[in-house]
């Protein structure tokens, strides 16, 4: 099972609290780094930390949610170790571990369903990376 970084913003809340009894419950190891309340917030306060620790090998993969996911994404992305991947569909979960080797997955929490959140995790979490002509690619990502 993987140690997983979880956090988001106040539109993420909900799905994030669920996805952690969820993936728990698998038996993966998850840490909130929030937010810890539907109140209003600054999601690149909760996505620095989060990704940091994920750059810094400290956590296997990282779930961020918001609203549109767009935010958490580019704000994770600033970091040089990090590959987040804003996903909506299970197949595009499955591509960015395959061909991107992608280690954060971005949820748009008001753009799918709960069952879909959990779906597109597990999709991610359980594709590995396919390397091959891929990691000359994903060699080139960061500046």
């Amino acid at each position: 099972m993987s140690k997983i970084a979880i956090g988001g913003d106040h539109a993420g809340f909900e799905y994030k609290a669920e996805l952690i009894k969820y993936l728990t419950e698998k038996g993966h190891e998850v840490k909130d780094f929030g937010p810890y309340s539907n109140q209003s917030c600054d999601y690149p306060d909760f996505a620095h930390p989060l990704a940091t620790e994920v750059e810094k090998g400290n956590f296997e993969f990282g779930i961020l949610i918001c609203g549109s996911a767009n935010g958490v994404a580019m704000t994770a992305n600033k970091h040089q170790g990090i590959r987040a991947a804003l996903v909506w569909k299970k197949e595009v979960a499955e591509l960015a571990r395959q061909h991107n080797n992608a280690n954060i997955i971005c949820l748009p929490a008001r753009f799918i369903s709960l069952d879909e959140a959990k779906t597109f995790a597990d999709a991610f979490l359980n594709t590995a990376f396919e390397g091959g002509r891929h990691q000359n690619r994903v060699d080139k990502i960061a500046c």
